[in-house]
């Protein structure tokens, strides 16, 4: 069975955030693995090993298509320092990876970006400095 996720933070509108943005990665600061704001990570699809919180849980359930930490963060209206934590957990487990890997297309081949449409994209980049 799926747990109901809620759509945003757990917030009181007297008190404000019920659960601290620093509670939900156990006070840890630092990632363990390497992520930027601007890192797409996605699910893998791969069910974790060990525990983890709702927080985690939502964190998969924003990354079931690629996006970015940036966005994930904004998401969830916690800091980014906390997603980086939350998604170092749930790679370390296998369930989400950056977006730099591959993804193969349906036929299970792995598509290549058209370098013309790339080299276009920076010319027409370039005429606009």
């Amino acid at each position: 069975m799926t747990p109901v996720l809620p759509d945003g933070p757990l917030i009181d509108e007297a008190v404000g955030r019920l659960v601290r943005p620093y509670t939900v990665s156990d006070g840890r600061t630092r990632a363990t693995s390497h992520f930027t704001l601007v890192t797409t990570v996605r699910a893998t699809g791969v069910q974790t090993q060990g525990t983890f919180g709702l927080e985690h849980a939502q964190v998969l359930a924003l990354c079931e298509s690629p996006v970015s930490v940036a966005e994930v963060a904004a998401r969830m209206q916690v800091p980014a320092a906390v997603v980086k934590v939350l998604l170092s957990d749930l790679a370390e487990g296998g369930a989400v990876v950056a977006g730099d890997a591959p993804t193969p297309s349906p036929d299970g081949h792995y598509a290549r970006p058209d370098r013309d449409l790339l080299e276009a994209v920076r010319d027409g980049l370039l005429k606009r400095l």
